[in-house]
């Protein structure tokens, strides 16, 4: 997942103040689809690619926060410029810049992965690329206080056990593509959704969570599958034919995970955001404001996400061997009208 970083391909760059509080969830829906998709022309590649650490000496073994925090502090700048961010159960992160086409951003993120892997290898320590830990229990080592945060929400809202393992024992593969000309956007979307079944086998590596076979290929697809299809379920509407409007019902009819104040603070009950949006709760003692709407998606988690960009999220993490030809795979049948 991609909690903690986004690579960053385009964004509307129109003022407005984040304490704007909304008049309502019609303003809500207008802001959201009015910046969910960038019209250009596509071609531009940003990958994110996590790896669980971990101790050779001792598999069982999840290093800890400051463990992982002395390997990358004296970590010298990139050569394909990635930034790097650790996940909530110790997964690392490499986030890079968007570049024009996959063969380039591939070539990045390779030189980029051999720095990061040679500096946890000095350490007496390893990264694997699969897209669940085939062997260690579930345990957050992250302090940030969202990610605390969202252990309660999921408890509250009976997910505990997939939440769990979905913020500290999964990992993925994620494009990060433009959206392209505003008159493909349906096409592109359809189309990003239905590469996904296939694509999703090609990169399926992970059989085994916590020491046990979930029966299961792809164990991150079943872990995923068991949380809130309101929050993580795919976006398009019945005839896909507007993303933008489709991803505006999608926010505003998922409910709401955690409240900025300023640290995240769970939401225990069911409140759709556009009940917050339109007065008919009330959170953290107020009215929802555009803060709080664009905290709120970055709560939600689809399979492909619309931020600008296309996010593509619902590959395994894979190794050196796959990883390169599935994303040129994926971004040329998507980027590549021929």
């Amino acid at each position: 997942m991609a909690l903690a970083a986004a690579t960053q391909l385009s964004r509307v760059d129109e003022p407005c103040p984040a304490e704007t509080e909304l008049s309502g969830s019609a303003e809500a829906a207008e802001y959201i689809a009015d910046r969910c998709l960038t019209d250009g022309p596509p071609g531009r590649v940003g990958l994110e690619i996590e790896a669980h650490c971990f101790d050779p000496a001792d598999p069982l073994r999840r290093p800890g926060w400051a463990e992982i925090g002395e390997v990358l502090r004296p970590l010298p700048g990139l050569p394909g410029g990635s930034r790097v961010t650790v996940e909530p159960g110790g997964a690392v992160e490499l986030s890079s810049p968007p570049l024009a086409g996959a063969p380039a951003a591939i070539a990045a993120m390779a030189a980029d992965q051999a720095v990061l892997r040679a500096a946890f290898a000095e350490a007496g320590l390893g990264l694997v690329a699969l897209g669940a830990d085939p062997l260690r229990p579930t345990q957050r080592i992250n302090p940030g206080p969202r990610y605390a945060a969202m252990e309660q929400f999921f408890a509250a809202s009976h997910t505990g056990s997939a939440g769990a393992a979905m913020m500290t024992s999964t990992a993925s593969v994620q494009l990060n593509l433009d959206a392209g000309r505003r008159s493909r956007w349906a096409d592109r979307v359809r189309l990003a959704h239905a590469l996904g079944p296939t694509m999703v086998a090609i990169a399926a590596n992970s059989p085994l969570l916590s020491g046990e076979f979930s029966g299961w290929r792809s164990t991150r697809q079943r872990v995923w599958s068991r949380l809130d299809s309101m929050r993580c379920g795919p976006v398009l509407g019945l005839d896909g034919t507007d993303p933008a409007s489709d991803w505006a019902r999608y926010a505003l009819k998922a409910p709401v995970m955690l409240v900025h104040a300023p640290d995240a603070i769970p939401v225990s009950r069911y409140v759709p955001f556009a009940d917050w949006a339109d007065g008919r709760v009330r959170l953290g003692g107020r009215r929802a404001a555009i803060a709080d709407l664009d905290y709120h998606l970055t709560t939600l988690f689809p399979p492909v996400r619309p931020r600008g960009w296309l996010e593509i999220r619902y590959l395994d993490s894979v190794g050196d061997a796959l990883w390169p030809a599935i994303v040129f795979t994926l971004a040329t049948l998507l980027d590549d009208p021929a």
